[in-house]
């Protein structure tokens, strides 16, 4: 019996942790992912300013998981028909059950220009590329455009606008979204403080403005060109190359098959009351437990019913998180339950959410590091 999981970000590597805990030990478990290493990407945007953070959110597979085999290579297609999954350097996995953890690439829309003129924050390479290309074009004036206003485009502009700040630049920070708010996705209530916070710490937003083209030196809008030095996209997600660039749509199962499923980014869930699941790290953390117990029940069903027995019901999967929190710059916004934090408390809260997830992947000793950096930046 093997077990496949693809993947090793918030979803992949929770799920592969929770499955060397409950699978059967002559079950094979196999972790297939591109990097050695675990990435905290919610923390990704730290390292454009203190580029020391990515050592602290990163975790190098082999000391995070115990039992799982560990394939460094990058999944180029999955056939469900054949229960096989084809890797980029040539070999070829089968399996028995597959979990689908390959989160979300960007996404650029067809914009004419806009792939090639922007940097993504994707990867810690990425956050390089950010920070090299301020100090060479914006550190003696100039003019960032961040394209969405989403978590990480707000992260992101609030992050070069504290690097501007700590350098002395004379750099402009735009922070531009095609919908009427910035955090569109979120409460009214929340949508305000991120506007507060990124006001006070002196970032340009325009909302009702969708980028139509890019050049080298022009965002092209439909309120107006806006010239640029450095352009970071952050405007939306698309599914990974191996799914066709899709993201599947999936119900409160997860389930692609009854052998397949395919957890956090990578699909368009519903939940189990019927609502839609965003993309982020808390679902895809709740997911994968969900997906780790019902395959964990299905292939110790396989190894011991009987000829007459019922295959074992498939849980339902049900969005519930405590509330929100984004950084920007030195601060933070957060929202439990109705209630909305600024200052302190939000910074605190923020520590704490990428430290405890480092704990839980047995990082402990980076969760300590992360959280003196957040603290101290």
């Amino acid at each position: 019996m093997r077990v496949l999981v693809l993947g090793a970000g918030y979803a992949g590597l929770t799920l592969a942790r929770d499955l060397e805990r409950r699978l059967p030990a002559d079950a094979d478990l196999t972790v297939v992912n591109d990097s050695a290493h675990h990435l905290v990407q919610h923390e990704v945007h730290r390292a454009i300013r203190r580029p020391a953070v990515a050592d602290a959110i990163q975790v190098p597979l082999d000391e995070a998981l115990d039992r799982a085999e560990v394939v460094v290579d990058r999944v180029t297609a999955v056939d469900r028909d054949a229960r096989t999954v084809e890797l980029a350097e040539g070999d070829a996995l089968d399996y028995d059950y597959c979990a689908v953890c390959l989160g979300a690439e960007t996404a650029y829309y067809g914009i004419p220009g806009l792939e090639s003129h922007s940097v993504p924050l994707k990867r810690v390479a990425d956050a390089e590329t950010i920070r090299k290309r301020f100090f060479d074009d914006c550190d003696e004036g100039g003019t960032v455009v961040v394209g969405g206003a989403g978590l990480s485009g707000v992260q992101v502009a609030g992050e070069l606008a504290a690097l501007r700040d700590e350098e002395g630049a004379h750099a402009d920070i735009v922070l531009v979204e095609q919908l009427d708010a910035v955090a569109p996705s979120f409460d009214e209530s929340f949508q305000r403080a991120v506007r507060d916070e990124l006001l006070d710490r002196g970032v340009e937003i325009r909302t009702e403005t969708t980028v139509e083209s890019v050049t080298d030196a022009t965002v092209a809008t439909d309120t107006g060109d806006i010239d640029y030095d450095l352009l970071v996209w952050t405007g939306g997600i698309a599914g990974d190359d191996a799914m066709g660039g899709e993201r599947p749509s999936v119900r409160a199962d997860l389930r692609l098959d009854r052998r397949t499923f395919v957890v956090g980014d990578a699909a368009r869930a519903v939940d189990a009351d019927g609502e839609p699941v965003p993309a982020s790290a808390s679902a895809a953390l709740r997911e994968a437990k969900t997906v780790a117990g019902n395959i964990a029940a299905q292939v110790e069903f396989e190894a011991t019913a009987g000829e007459n027995d019922f295959a074992p019901r498939v849980d339902p999967y049900r969005f519930e998180v405590p509330g929100w929190i984004v950084s920007v710059g030195d601060g933070a916004v957060a929202q439990v339950g109705p209630s909305i934090f600024r200052g302190k408390a939000a910074k605190a809260m923020k520590a704490t959410v990428g430290a405890g997830h480092l704990t839980s992947v047995g990082a402990i000793s980076r969760a300590v590091d992360l959280v003196d950096e957040e603290l101290h930046a």
